[in-house]
């Protein structure tokens, strides 16, 4: 009887383990975080690391700068590659792009207030890495 008993446990225990196993291959499967690289790893001028900074103070908490996902508001990943703004529809310019900076846009409070005209030269710099 204490043998069964002993095999029962090892099999509970095996069963644990490889649930408990695929529990975290399924967790790190749907990580998708990446280690944020460094301004060097980037290859960022003095300017676009300046404007990064900008970007994390008063941009990332809404916007994702390197993947495709949006956060509250859409990705920024190839802001300046494509000819157009791909929800707006408005052209991918510094001009369009600094105006919806400084103003806002559709739930996008405006900045003009808060940062200086230096720092959103430093933003569209570091946007243009993007």
């Amino acid at each position: 009887m204490s043998r069964r008993l002993s095999e029962s446990f090892q099999a509970r225990s095996r069963t644990i383990v490889l649930i408990l196993l695929l529990g975290l291959a399924a967790l790190h499967a749907g990580c998708s975080a990446e280690r944020r690289k460094s301004d060097a790893e980037l290859g960022l001028t003095p300017q676009q690391a300046a404007g990064r900074r900008v970007y994390d103070a008063h941009c990332d908490s809404c916007h994702e700068p390197y993947s495709s996902s949006g956060k509250k508001g859409p990705s920024l990943k190839g802001l300046f590659r494509h000819e157009y703004m791909r929800l707006s529809g408005l052209p991918a310019n510094d001009d369009r792009v600094g105006d919806i900076i400084n103003a806002g846009r559709n739930g996008m409070p405006g900045y003009r207030q808060a940062i200086t005209p230096q720092e959103l030269a430093d933003l569209m710099a570091y946007l243009h890495t993007l």
